[in-house]
């Protein structure tokens, strides 16, 4: 067996966040709040058989959980054959998708059939005059019909994602854990981050975990670090209600995960990041076209990772007069650096 494949501060290479597409059907304030964007060609982006191959060396490599991503993924065409070419690798053990939920109540069975393991869904408020302030779209109903289509589907594990926001959705907290709580969904709270498209962003908008805590704790009765261990490696820190119920909370801005984090993005386009908060990436899919083997191409990945120091929140943290990563400008000299093209 070989060993794990380490970085310079003994991060494993377990986790690939799969990116299909950098467009999407919701304009949401903390993702894509500019009202223009500059979008990858389309000749750019990998066929699903490029993508699978890049997944099967990145397996090989000792990655073990996939979640495909986008901008929306659901957005992307045959989408289920993408599915299946990634749970053809051997040695992935767990493929999810995170989606606005907008279109999977028509393509949930489908993805189930072909294999996927679960769906994260976005969730980050109850109220349609809200959201459609809030995502410059109507269609809350939808979220809600593709939460049931997953479930009838049978897709297990579905975990609801809320971005807490101070002044837009920070009264709804409770509302929102009450939604996941009776339908046996598990909510998870994450800070608002000043990554990528954020150009709105503001230290004052961030609801920190501890006030999350509070608020939970304060209606609940209580609220206490959960026993059970997330099996799939999420970021988030796990909490217990009285009655059970557990909930997450990914405070990646007032208290980053750096330390142990072992993800790592690919784009639509087969740019592959390190880090969330990294400026630059490698260029996979000019290997891929050029002619490049498994070989070399898992070679070329090995390299990157192994000199791999990157610690972006932490960096980010420490940042005196801490405002948005990038502005309008540099966003648009390079979409890349956009949280909807990188994938979350």
């Amino acid at each position: 067996m070989t060993s794990p494949l380490t970085d310079l501060r003994d991060r494993t290479l377990d986790s690939l966040r799969v990116s299909v597409t950098d467009r999407c059907n919701l304009r949401c304030h903390y993702c894509m709040p500019e009202e223009e964007y500059v979008w990858l060609p389309r000749q750019s982006i990998l066929r699903h058989e490029e993508t699978g191959r890049l997944v099967k060396v990145f397996a090989s490599l000792g990655v073990s959980k996939v979640r495909i991503t986008g901008g929306e993924p659901l957005l992307r065409r045959d989408l289920p054959r993408l599915v299946e070419l990634i749970k053809a690798s051997r040695g992935i053990v767990d493929l999810a998708m995170t989606t606005n939920g907008l279109v999977l109540e028509s393509q949930a069975a489908a993805l189930k059939a072909a294999g996927l393991d679960r769906v994260t869904i976005s969730l980050d408020t109850l109220r349609p005059e809200r959201f459609r302030e809030f995502a410059r779209r109507g269609r809350l109903d939808d979220v809600f019909a593709g939460i049931d289509a997953a479930h009838h589907a049978g897709l297990r594990g579905t975990k609801l994602n809320t971005v807490v926001i101070r002044g837009f959705n920070d009264d709804e907290i409770v509302e929102i854990l009450e939604f996941g709580r009776v339908r046996g969904l598990e909510v998870r709270f994450i800070e608002y981050m000043d990554v990528g498209g954020a150009t709105q962003w503001s230290p004052d908008d961030v609801v920190p975990r501890s006030e999350m805590l509070e608020v939970i704790r304060r209606h609940y009765g209580g609220a206490d670090a959960a026993a059970s261990r997330d099996d799939h490696g999420a970021p988030a820190e796990r909490f217990q209600l009285p009655d059970g119920t557990e909930f997450g909370i990914i405070a990646s801005t007032t208290a980053p995960f750096c330390g142990t984090c072992g993800r790592s993005r690919l784009t639509a386009d087969g740019v592959w990041y390190l880090c969330l908060y990294a400026d630059r990436g490698t260029d996979l899919k000019e290997l891929v076209r050029a002619g490049a083997t498994d070989e070399e191409i898992a070679a070329a990945i090995a390299a990157a990772w192994r000199s791999r120091d990157d610690r972006g929140a932490e960096e980010r943290l420490a940042q005196p007069g801490r405002g948005p990563l990038f502005r309008v400008e540099g966003l648009r000299q390079d979409p890349h650096r956009e949280m909807h093209t990188r994938g979350g």
